[in-house]
């Protein structure tokens, strides 16, 4: 076969003109019957023993199927290949069974068997294809076996394939509804995984079978919440709609007090006492914070639903961060300007003020298509206002010369409601509009003439000059609704023209016969007000149009004709008029309302197809209305062992990879017991006058420090130490009292907390509850006037694997007075910042927590076997300190540095000094070693298993000796 041939059969099945295909004969008609032995082809690939011919076949016969291409005669040739051994091709086999597995049932329920093996697969994309393609058969006769597949698949170890079983819950659902109860129970279970590759899929599962159980996701939902920043964008979707909801039953409306209060302080006689502000429930709060960051996102979907979730539930001075994002899709393809533009054009009309500033990129372009102009107009008319219409005016005026009429109609009339809206401009809107009214497009005048009759009703007497200038209109505007209106307009205000009225009518009556039916009727109307206030002038043309109407073809005229003929027109019976003829005719009209279109269309739920399409869609759920009294909040609390507080989300790359740290921790505790239980047995073995020796060098280092202590140039530089940074690198030391080895560091300041200063050290203790974290004691000092209560922290923030155990509440500090507390926080060996809200009863401050490197460590003794040991065996940084510190006097300054921040070995040489510590959470050894080499130049060098730890610390030692 050529490859020309190849080709065309790939694209369709069947060759060109020019080449008969597989060797048909050209007049025997097989050229026209492409359908004759049809991807014959492929079917002896399927059926070789070769995997890389079957491999081949599948990968044309999925881009078929890509491309839209029917592949259905396929089935039984690749149903056949379910079984390969080969994973590349099965992989693609399953895809194609899902594909048609639906539509040939019967030859898929041959191969059930297979499928439920390749459910027990090794390989996870195996078991979900597997998963998928038997939840795509849909047969009832196999609910059982597929059930039991989803709870397996429910409880497998890889989230892709437990995400596969949340997907297929909506599909048995929608096959056997009886099978609910136990479907909710392996959402139930879903919904507690912590991988956020599951979490979309449970959410759109729970969405679609049972979206009434909210209980479901009382002790999931701050998991959500916390978890939403990593979740797949179309997840992310699914989450926040259903967040929303959740939200709109479990918490009070934070927007209650503003308008309520007002129209109950007006309404009573006294004045009202003022109600506490409403304190937003923390969860509450939980929500908006982690879905602001989404406002950012690539996928327009998720910023909609963020828009949405805040427009909803966020606080009116809250609902602003929105704007700015919704304006950056407006850059967005026509069909996401158009759902955007609709969801701002309901916005605007309650939250005017937040696209305000945003005024111009609503501007119409040339280029758009004529939706989103219209949508375009429709917002700029919603944030038209006394400062900005001068400025949207003009920008009407350049629109009313575009050549879509369509587009000219709806300017006019969005200018006739600025003119509504705001009464300053309406007489320049009317000037405007009249000018239009000698376009030569008769749609631009039938256009302004409805919008001009609309605002002469508001003040009729004010703009009589502008009925006459209609009136002599009659004869050139031949559109109907447009001849309609000015008859109207006459016939209303007749009085106002009472010689040019029976003129307009003497006209119509003569062209009565020749109009369309809507005219005929408001003829008809004029000549009943003429004839019942200028009788005289008009009775003979009345009943002339009357007796017109009385034949015409349409009934509604003659209807019209008959009853007002009985109203108006004296018979022998009445005698005279009808007394209700004045007040039905003549009664004053109430000038019409000119409203947007999306007013009152917030009640659905905005991004929703029901509000795209302003009338209620198949399975749209209503946005539930705010509970009157708050739901009991503590349905939301989880137990969390050991009360720590884990932020940030686990992945299935996180997990591995804290076993493997999990697994070297353990293996290096093993060696470590080893080398301790070896050093044990070699030191029962030396001779007494080695331990007397090392005693005596213990003995020799206390006497040193004594000494040091005693010497007032030692003691300077020791408290010019403390003063200066190198404290920072200062761990426990039970040789130093805490009074001179600490640095408090500000956390608030008094007058950034009102008052409020709290100053926090580390302790350099063991913190009990848990001992890989570092112990943080926290000072508060109340300096106001007034007391302050309830001192607890909210809202942390940490980066991954850091953990924080918060410090016991503090009910009340009275003023003046001093309080401490120690809280723990685990910083998994890096510097990185703990974040967190300091909160009292009354205000909340933003503070962090970032730890120097020596806080990270602390001591440990070795012997000097283990030491060098150690020493060969982890990675060296090794130093020099600059030109100024070169000289031997130097020495002491880093062993006294090194001796503050690890525990000091003991050594037989002056001009060498050893230190050893731990770090606190993963116990990483550190080692440290101070020698004198020649000429006197001190060098630091470093080991560690940890190269960040090392660099970090010989960055502080020199930073520390350079002040």
């Amino acid at each position: 076969m050529s490859a020309s041939s190849a080709f065309n059969e790939e694209k369709g099945g069947s060759s060109s003109v020019g080449e008969p295909e597989y060797g048909h004969d050209p007049a025997s008609g097989g050229i026209f019957s492409s359908d004759y032995k049809r991807h014959d082809d492929l079917k002896e690939m399927l059926d070789s023993n070769k995997d890389s011919l079957k491999l081949e076949a599948m990968k044309r016969i999925v881009a078929m199927i890509a491309r839209g291409k029917n592949a259905s005669d396929l089935f039984p040739a690749v149903v056949k290949n379910v079984a390969c051994k080969n994973i590349e091709v099965k992989k693609l086999v399953y895809v194609y069974l899902v594909r048609y597995a639906e539509e040939q049932q019967d030859l898929a329920l041959l191969s059930i068997s297979t499928f439920q093996r390749g459910l027990k697969d090794p390989n996870q994309l195996i078991r979900a294809s597997a998963l998928r393609v038997l939840s795509s058969i849909r047969v009832t006769i196999i609910v059982p076996i597929m059930m039991l597949a989803i709870k397996e698949a429910a409880s497998d170890m890889s989230p892709y394939v437990r995400k596969t079983a949340a997907h297929a819950i909506p599909k048995l659902y929608s096959l056997d509804p009886e099978q609910k109860d136990q479907l909710i129970e392996v959402i139930e279970k879903l919904l507690a995984d912590k991988t956020t590759l599951v979490a979309g899929s449970v959410v759109m599962a729970f969405e679609e079978v049972c979206p009434e159980r909210i209980d479901l996701i009382h002790k999931n939902y701050r998991k959500l919440c916390n978890l939403l920043i990593d979740v797949e964008e179309w997840g992310q979707v699914v989450i926040i709609n259903m967040l929303t909801r959740y939200a709109r039953t479990q918490f009070l409306n934070p927007n209650m007090n503003d308008e309520e209060e007002e129209e109950k302080e007006k309404k009573a006689e006294a004045p009202m006492a003022k109600r506490k502000p409403y304190v937003m429930d923390p969860d509450h709060r939980l929500l908006l914070r982690n879905t602001k960051p989404l406002l950012q996102s690539r996928n327009a979907a998720v910023v909609m639903a963020v828009a949405q979730l805040y427009f909803h539930l966020a606080p009116k001075v809250e609902v602003g961060v929105i704007a700015k994002a919704l304006v950056r899709l407006l850059r967005s393809h026509s069909e996401v300007q158009y759902v955007v533009l609709q969801n701002v054009a309901t916005m605007s009309i309650k939250r005017r003020g937040m696209f305000e500033p945003y005024l111009k990129s609503f501007y119409i372009r040339s280029t758009d298509p004529t939706q989103i102009k219209v949508l375009k107009l429709e917002v700029l008319t919603n944030l038209a206002n006394e400062t900005n219409i001068s400025t949207i005016l003009r920008e009407f005026q350049t629109y009313i010369k575009s050549m879509d009429k369509d587009f000219v109609a709806a300017t006019i009339q969005a200018i006739g409601r600025c003119a509504t809206n705001i009464g300053e401009v309406r007489d320049t809107c009317l000037n405007g509009l009249v000018q239009l009214l000698s376009n030569r497009d008769e749609l631009v005048v039938a256009e302004s003439v409805v919008v001009i009759k609309k605002l002469l009703q508001m003040q009729p007497e004010k703009h009589s000059d502008i009925i006459k200038h209609m009136a002599k209109l009659t004869d050139n505007i031949q559109v109907p609704m447009a001849r309609a209106s000015i008859l109207w307009l006459i016939g209303e205000y007749c009085e106002h023209v009472p010689k040019i009225a029976p003129d307009v009518l003497r006209k119509m009556a003569k062209s009565f016969t020749n109009e369309e039916d809507i005219v005929k009727l408001q003829i008809i109307n004029l000549a009943a007000k003429l004839y019942l206030t200028n009788s005289k002038q008009t009775k003979l043309l009345t009943q002339y149009v009357l007796n017109l109407a009385k034949y015409d073809q349409n009934y509604d005229i003659r209807d019209r004709a008959r009853f007002i003929r009985q109203l108006i027109v004296p018979t022998e019976k009445s005698g005279a008029l009808s007394k209700y003829a004045k007040k039905l005719f003549l009664a004053l009209k109430p000038a019409p309302v000119l409203e947007s279109p999306f007013k009152d269309r917030d009640h659905f739920q905005l991004g929703s197809l029901s509000h795209l399409l302003n009338a209620k869609a198949g399975g749209y759920q209503e946005l539930p209305d705010w509970p009157e009294a708050a739901p009991d909040p503590s349905v939301r609390n989880v137990e969390v062992k050991d009360s720590v507080r884990a932020v940030g989300t686990v992945t299935c790359r996180d997990r591995e990879s804290e076993q493997s740290s999990e697994e070297e921790e353990r293996k290096h505790q093993r060696k470590s017991d080893q080398q301790k239980s070896d050093s044990e047995s070699e030191s029962d073995e030396e001779s007494d006058s080695e331990s007397s020796q090392s005693e005596s060098d213990d003995s020799d280092s206390e006497a040193d420090v004594k000494k040091k202590k005693k010497d007032p140039v030692c003691n300077n530089r020791k408290h010019k130490c403390i003063d200066s940074c190198f404290n920072s690198l200062v761990l426990c030391l039970q040789n130093i009292s805490p009074c001179s080895a600490l640095k408090s560091y500000e956390l608030l300041h008094r007058i950034r907390g009102e008052g409020l200063s709290v100053e926090y050290c580390f302790s350099r203790q063991p913190f009990s509850p848990d001992g890989n974290m570092v112990a943080v004691q926290m000072q508060f000092t109340n300096n106001a006037t007034s007391e302050a209560k309830n001192l607890h922290m909210e809202d942390v923030k940490l980066q991954s694997g850091m953990r924080v155990k918060e410090f016991p509440e503090i009910e009340l500090l009275p003023a003046g007075e001093t309080a401490t507390a120690v809280m723990g926080i685990d910083f998994c060996d890096s510097t990185q910042a703990a974040n967190f809200q300091l909160c009292t009863h009354t205000r909340k401050f933003f503070v962090s927590i970032q730890p120097p490197v020596g806080e990270l460590m602390r001591p440990v003794f070795l012997t000097e076997n283990e030491f060098k040991k150690e020493q060969g065996e982890l990675i060296s940084v090794t130093c020099r300190p600059p030109t100024p510190f070169l000289s031997d006097s130097r020495f002491n300054s880093i062993r006294f540095i090194l001796f503050c921040i690890a525990q000091n070995l003991p050594c037989g040489s002056d001009k060498e000094c050893r230190f050893a510590g731990r770090t606190v959470t993963s116990g990483s050894l550190v080692l440290a070693t101070v020698a004198t080499k020649e000429g006197g130049a001190a060098q630091l060098t470093v080991n560690c298993e940890k190269m960040v730890i090392g660099t970090m610390l010989v960055k502080d030692v020199l930073l520390a000796l350079t002040q």
